[in-house]
């Protein structure tokens, strides 16, 4: 049995950030290098037999992820098992920014990989992929109840799918430099918007560093929309799936953002990639950005100074409410013309059982669905085993459920969602409003029109609700 694991996608990126962390797309880490001093034991992993015989192959299509020890350890995993069960395993890496075209390419031409991976809900998908009941089912019988999060955010109730399995997350703290907000009489960060606004903009009035939420189309953005959107009491649709984006609460959420933009950034936000912002933190051009942990991550391999000065908060507090979108949502999908169904079932479901495994090499990035698999989290949070100055630097992340929602909150996340999501409505919403091209009021009708759009459209499909 040969073995093909491909690295195209990885190895070009590698090649590419050799000349700076900036070229790595996505909310890229590079390796924490050898300063992240793992004083940790990795977690024994464990086989469990496949429930039917397994044979042919298995090609994997995923990106490389933000934290590259992970796909070392990823890789080899993959390869035992395939060895383990007789299935000739394959995985492709790309960049996360090309796997929603990868994946809409092979799913248009009803050939390619048997299961793909992404990070953002790929709900719209859902006509032409596979019911995961089975494997979340399956999932639950041994390890308990799936984290809500996960299983709203790959679950569509109107049709009782599971368009995706969900096995992991990845929350979105605030990141900041904790020397510049110490200046400022912020020792400890920003708790609330109302803050940022004062903190940011003094800042940057003090030292020429602006603040770094973006209002560009991409994912960061659209998740910092989505965090301030909600904390201000607005949403793209209530809980039943009707439209209500055109709200006062929208408004204000569009008049802040315009006002920090204002005050507190500088034009380069609106043409940034998902790797701008961490580019930005480590490279002290920035005081606060709203992201995952891997930024501090590659700053405790490229620069320890820095990487010991960058802290975390929770979700900010609004005039309504403090939430903040998942950062990362695993979404593993298998097309309806996959070759090989029952090995990718399988596979996920190994992986699954060694989640303990995938959340310790990604050095804490990747969190549990099923959190029954990771007992050790709250203790390698507590005392964090790749290095972090001071050890309990991630504790705040034991909670991040509580302040964390799927990206249709207070709703699902179903096929519109998705669609207006990857379409990047509301970081157009917002970047419209802070240029001074339309104003608040306007941007938010503008997007209505765009949401009720699609809405309609899947509504009429029998894919949403209401």
């Amino acid at each position: 049995m040969a073995e093909r694991l491909s690295r195209r996608g990885f190895l070009s990126s590698t090649a590419l950030a050799a000349g700076g962390y900036g070229l790595l797309a996505g909310c890229a880490s590079e390796s924490s290098g050898p300063q992240a001093n793992n004083t940790g034991n990795a977690p024994k992993e464990v086989f469990t037999a496949p429930a039917k015989k397994l044979s042919g192959s298995l090609s994997i299509l995923m990106w490389s992820h933000f934290v590259p020890r992970h796909d070392k350890w990823f890789d080899k995993f993959l390869s035992d098992w395939g060895k383990k069960v007789g299935v000739d395993v394959r995985v492709d890496h790309i960049n996360t920014v090309d796997v929603p075209r990868r994946a809409a390419s092979e799913i248009q031409a009803g050939r390619g990989h048997d299961l793909i991976q992404h990070i953002a809900p790929f709900s719209q998908y859902e006509p032409s992929v596979l019911d995961m009941a089975d494997v979340v089912q399956e999932a639950n019988r041994r390890w308990g109840k799936q984290q809500e999060l996960c299983r709203v955010s790959s679950y569509n109730p109107n049709t009782k799918k599971f368009y995706a399995y969900c096995p992991g997350w990845t929350p979105d703290p605030g990141d900041y430099r904790k020397s510049m907000w110490q200046k400022v009489g912020m020792p400890n960060g920003p708790a609330s918007w109302d803050d940022l606004l004062r903190g940011a903009a003094e800042i940057k009035k003090q030292t020429g560093v602006p603040c770094g939420i973006g209002l560009s189309p991409e994912t960061d953005s659209n998740m910092a929309a989505r965090a301030l959107l909600w904390s201000f009491g607005g949403a793209v649709q209530d809980q039943n799936e009707q439209v209500v984006i055109n709200s006062d609460a929208a408004v204000a959420a569009v008049e802040y953002m315009a006002r920090l933009f204002k005050e507190a950034e500088t034009p380069e936000v609106f043409s940034w990639t998902p790797a701008s912002n961490n580019q930005a933190l480590i490279a002290g051009k920035s005081s606060y950005i709203l992201n995952s942990i891997s930024a501090w991550r590659s700053a405790m391999g490229t620069n320890r100074t820095i990487g010991d000065d960058i802290f975390f908060v929770p979700a900010l507090r609004g005039p309504k409410a403090s939430y903040a979108a998942q950062h990362v949502i695993q979404q593993w999908i298998v097309p309806k013309y996959a070759g090989n169904a029952d090995a990718a079932k399988e596979f996920l479901l190994h992986y699954t059982a060694n989640f303990a495994s995938a959340t310790y090499f990604s050095e804490m990035y990747d969190l549990p669905g099923w959190p029954s698999l990771v007992p050790q989290l709250d203790g390698w949070l507590d005392n964090d085993p790749w290095g972090a100055k001071p050890a309990n630097k991630l504790s705040l992340l034991k909670k991040a459920t509580s302040w964390s929602a799927n990206i249709g909150y207070p709703g699902p996340s179903n096929p519109a969602i998705g669609e207006i999501f990857n379409t990047n409505v509301l970081p157009t919403m917002f970047g419209r409003a802070a240029r001074g091209q339309k104003s608040p009021e306007d941007a938010v009708a503008e997007a209505e029109d765009r949401i009720n759009a699609i809405f309609k459209n899947w509504r009429g499909r029998g894919l949403v609700g209401g």
